[in-house]
């Protein structure tokens, strides 16, 4: 018999907005009649997504989902990561990673006891690129709520909890002892310098010894087929995923 995958990721999102599976429910309904688009979402059904019962949502609650979320539903959790190692550039010369985990080397992992360590809570996540166009490295930072099922990771950043407004980030992780590797996925803000971009890429982070910090590098194909690299990390902020937490943290990180 196969055991459904859970959707980790549909649960991150919806923790991050601070709902509870009703309430996700209602809004589906209320943005279903916003869209012209009546529809019965029921807890029960978002139950069923978030379990894996059920793996992908009818059109017209992709659609919804998309309305209350502010992503596209295929960042919520019901494909799989799809990624070929590539980089966007803009049109004034700037690049944004967009590769697979496959295209990262994995390191040798040791016995550690971070094995049974559990990562769940909030998490502020840093990384650094250079931007040829403006000569000039840039950073982005996000809160983000971590959730832990088995080795897997999933992560999102909570509402208004990043360093350049409206770019929500989703980040898809697995952990091997002290190793974590994956994916993530970033909507720039439409009115930024990305105009609205959205850009997928890999990451490789190594957990140290305290379990509070994650720290590697992203690497990717630049436009004229060189190699791109930059540090990411994350530090543990917080523990606690309740709704007074991830109030005090959907701000803009420091």
């Amino acid at each position: 018999m196969t055991t459904a995958s859970t959707n980790d990721v549909l649960r991150a999102v919806r923790i991050g907005l601070r709902m509870s599976q009703d309430d996700l429910a209602k809004a589906l309904r209320r943005a279903g009649e916003e869209l012209g688009e009546p529809n019965e979402a029921s807890k029960r059904l978002v139950q069923r997504w978030e379990s894996g019962t059920s793996r992908a949502p009818r059109p017209v609650y992709a659609r919804a989902l998309e309305h209350v979320t502010g992503r596209p539903v295929e960042a919520l959790g019901f494909t799989l990561p799809v990624p070929q190692a590539r980089v966007h550039s803009d049109s004034s010369g700037g690049h944004d990673m967009d590769h697979s985990p496959d295209g990262v080397q994995a390191a040798t992992a040791t016995q550690s006891p971070l094995a049974d360590m559990n990562y769940s809570g909030i998490w502020l996540s840093r990384y650094e690129f250079f931007s040829s166009s403006r000569d000039e490295t840039f950073e982005g930072k996000h809160y983000v709520v971590l959730l832990q099922h088995g080795a897997r990771l999933t992560g999102q950043s909570l509402p208004g909890a990043s360093s350049n407004p409206d770019s929500p980030l989703s980040l898809d992780l697995t952990i091997d002892r002290n190793v974590v590797t994956g994916s993530w996925i970033e909507q720039t803000a439409a009115d930024g310098y990305y105009q609205g971009a959205r850009y997928h890429g890999a990451i490789q982070l190594l957990v140290e010894p305290t379990g509070r910090r994650m720290a590697g590098k992203w690497v990717g194909f630049g436009k004229d087929f060189d190699v791109n690299t930059g540090p990411w990390e994350l530090r543990l902020v917080d523990t606690s995923t309740s709704k007074a937490t991830l109030q005090k943290y959907s701000g803009t990180p420091e």
